[in-house]
């Protein structure tokens, strides 16, 4: 857990290094103090007011705009203090340097990573899946990735869970009002269908659940590691993909003897894409260290490329070459992990080749099927463009949603038994209202909090 939520805070909060502006931000009750001291005048609230910026001897240490945002009408709930000076690393380290000293006696201290945010979920000024989406607004490293991010800092994901967690209560309350009355004639729960409106949540929860597995892979995305023998163009098929000269070709054989990774984009999905070295029986110490590392990828794969060349297909030594790196595969390969038959090329074929069924024949040199390969990797991942839109969202909802499934089957289940299993059905309700809440914070653990807090920048 981050530290009291009731010291004031000051950090910088713009990104480090120089810039046109940067910005100090203060919140707590140390505000009026700093006010006084650094900007020497009154301000208005909510209004930009340009002055200079004092040190302890009344010299300015900048010129700027100062913004006061009194409680509760501000990002933390409490009163905040924006000083937007030059962004210079020396002149913004100096004005902390000067608030600190004007908010000493007060006890203001420099903020933690996220606690800015953390204090405007603790002040009910969002709730915790928007807090998770400015970080994640931050980081977004594709305009799709921000855009979710964005509805979800908007609240469009929450309003889901909320959806869902008012018709979980409502059913629990029937469920309640059966157990607290058994005695009554009336069957509550026939007569509000409690069935149906299970299933229907049910239904409800499978829609949010396949739309947050789609935001999850917009904030995640997928390991693809690229494996094969030495010289069916791994390398050149990567730089292919991300559109640039990032890893070395050449015509000799062990040229890759390190993991390259690069992350590309597909429709707004980012695939984390790994070259590795050509996977064959060496000699050479320095190759057999590249080539185990190469299997130490493929382990941890989303997705494998299984590179062929189309150009060596028909000789003895490929193709025995080829057996030995399937046989171990089908040995060190996770079995979860998919694998796509990709033949390398195809420029140099001299008729169209007959492949497997579900094999992709291209040319890395000449990007001829690169647009079929990008959409068998989106397939793969499991993207299915959505046209009302995604939210982004992370792992920890995922299981969250994917507990709420399991105590919405085992609650059917129950209900199924009526008055033989009220009580069960009554706590597989409860544990699944509690799973909901954990996604937006309404219920959730110190220790969670922290771990989400600390994960941000510092100054947000």
């Amino acid at each position: 857990m981050l530290a009291s939520q009731h010291d004031p805070i000051v950090a910088v909060a713009t990104a480090a290094g120089r810039g046109a502006v940067g910005i100090v931000r203060v919140s707590g009750p140390a505000v009026q103090s700093v006010i006084d001291a650094v900007c020497g005048r009154a301000l208005k609230p909510r209004e930009a007011t340009y002055l200079a910026f004092r040190d302890a001897a009344g010299r300015p240490i900048d010129q700027g705009l100062a913004i006061h945002f009194p409680a509760p009408h501000s990002y933390t709930g409490e009163d905040v203090l924006e000083l937007q000076a030059h962004g210079g690393p020396v002149v913004l380290q100096l004005l902390l340097a000067r608030c600190l000293q004007a908010g000493a006696d007060t006890g203001l201290r420099v903020a933690q990573p996220g606690e800015f945010t953390q204090r405007a979920f603790l002040n009910d000024k969002i709730d915790l899946a928007q807090a998770e989406a400015i970080a994640d607004l931050i980081d977004a490293s594709t305009e799709a990735a921000a855009r979710g991010a964005s509805r979800s800092l908007a609240g469009e994901f929450s309003r889901e869970i909320d959806t869902l967690r008012d018709a979980l209560i409502h059913l629990r309350m029937l469920v309640e009002a059966t157990l607290d009355f058994p005695e009554e004639e009336i069957d509550f729960l026939r007569q509000s269908d409690a069935q149906g409106q299970l299933d229907r949540l049910s239904e409800r929860l499978a829609e949010v659940l396949a739309r947050t597995r789609q935001g999850s892979l917009l904030r995640e995305g997928i390991k693809v590691v690229i494996a094969g023998q030495p010289n069916a163009g791994k390398s050149s098929l990567l730089n292919a993909l991300a559109g640039a000269e990032l890893a070395i070709v050449t015509p000799i054989a062990g040229t890759t003897r390190d993991v390259v990774s690069q992350t590309i984009q597909i429709e707004g999905v980012p695939l984390h894409v790994i070259d590795t070295a050509g996977l064959r029986e060496s000699e050479d110490p320095v190759e057999a260290i590249g080539i185990e590392r190469a299997w130490g990828q493929i382990a941890q794969a989303d997705a494998l490329l299984f590179l062929h060349d189309l150009s060596r297909r028909d000789t003895p030594d490929y193709q025995a070459g080829d057996a030995l790196v399937r046989a171990r595969l089908s040995k060190r390969l996770p079995p979860r992990v998919p694998v796509i038959e990709v033949w390398n090329k195809l420029d140099l074929a001299q008729a169209a080749p007959v492949l497997p069924e579900e094999a992709i024949a291209l040319s890395a040199r000449t990007a001829q099927g690169l647009d079929t390969l990008r959409r068998r990797l989106l397939d793969v991942a499991g993207w299915q463009a959505q046209p009302e839109g995604v939210w982004i969202a992370r792992e920890r909802h995922l299981q969250a949603l994917r507990r709420v499934d399991q105590h919405l089957q085992e609650a059917s289940q129950h209900l199924q038994q009526q008055a033989l299993a009220l009580d069960l059905l009554a706590e597989e309700l409860r544990l699944a209202q509690n799973a909901l809440n954990e996604i937006t914070g309404a219920f959730g653990a110190d220790d969670l909090l922290g771990v989400i807090f600390s994960s941000f920048c510092i100054g947000k």
